[in-house]
């Protein structure tokens, strides 16, 4: 090794034969070859980036540093893995400032320094959002993709009205777009709207005239049918409420019980029916009801 003007040269001190002529010079190197996947520089770039994060995220998980990570993540940001792009899909009705809010990324961050699952999470918290995924697409863009909550119901409290969908979510008080829902109140009332829907849904003939239902006594149901001031009253029991549900359609069909001057159709009781006459102060038995396999009480 001989040193001339700061430059380190490397002498061939390779074997020589005995006739003294030198070595066959080494051959050419050829280019190299990638495979399909890696002719992309841009694709080589992005692997050599993967493994960089890859060796530091080693590093730090054998010499915790904080500020090892902070390095990490500075430098992937000025390599140009930096968010310039944010792509929802699924929005509706989230407001659009309140998801930005939730999702905590601003234009120029360092795209692998958003932890995604935090995020997640608060976005899930929004009352209109019902699931979401936050995923990287490298080199900048942050996808969002949300799944809303579709409401089944209004909701009545002290004076106000609220959005409730399948899961009971209350989901926000903008009822302008959803007049045709039922109306429900009373104390508990979102956690059962999803069991209501499906026993109205199950009469289609007596599920449009339903005006209201209350819950009572966090147990069963009374209904109020025929939009008109007054309406009747359907007292639904608390066991098997679908059994009665369909004997009040059955008893409409057959004998057109609601065109009767009725304020009260109590189902409560298992083997009898009882009635209020509009106008009327007290109930009487009108007869005996069908039990649920079809034979008379």
């Amino acid at each position: 090794m001989r040193r001339m003007s700061g430059i380190t040269v490397q002498v061939d001190e390779r074997w020589m034969p005995s006739g003294g002529k030198p070595a066959k010079k080494a051959a050419k190197r050829k280019p190299i070859r990638w495979p399909g996947p890696l002719r992309s520089s841009k694709v080589r770039k992005l692997t050599a980036a993967g493994l960089l994060l890859l060796a530091a995220g080693i590093g730090i998980a054998l010499f915790p540093a904080r500020q090892t990570m902070t390095k990490a993540l500075a430098w992937s940001g000025q390599a140009g893995f930096k968010v310039d792009d944010i792509l929802v899909e699924g929005r509706v009705k989230t407001p659009r400032d309140q998801l930005l809010s939730a999702l905590g990324v601003n234009r120029g961050d360092a795209i692998f320094a958003i932890d995604l699952a935090a995020a997640r999470h608060r976005i899930e918290t929004i009352p209109w959002v019902r699931t979401a995924a936050v995923e990287r697409r490298l080199p900048g863009q942050i996808h969002l993709v949300i799944t809303e909550r579709a409401p089944i119901a209004l909701w009545q409290s002290k004076g106000r009205y609220f959005l409730v969908d399948r899961d009971g979510q209350i989901v926000g008080d903008q009822i302008e777009d959803y007049p045709d829902l039922p109306l429900t109140v009373g104390e508990g009332a979102p956690d059962h709207a999803n069991q209501l829907v499906a026993l109205l849904q199950a009469e289609p003939s007596l599920k449009g005239r339903v005006k209201s239902a209350m819950w009572i006594g966090d147990r069963r149901w009374n209904l109020v049918l025929d939009r008109t001031p007054d309406g009747i009253e359907v007292r639904l029991p608390e066991d098997r409420p679908e059994d009665a549900w369909h004997e009040l359609a059955r008893l409409e069909a057959d004998q057109k019980l609601l065109e009767r001057q009725v304020s009260v159709v109590d189902l409560r009781l298992p083997d009898r029916l009882v009635l209020r006459a509009a106008n009327g102060p007290h109930e009487q038995a009108a007869g005996k009801r069908k039990t649920s396999n079809g034979k008379d009480a």
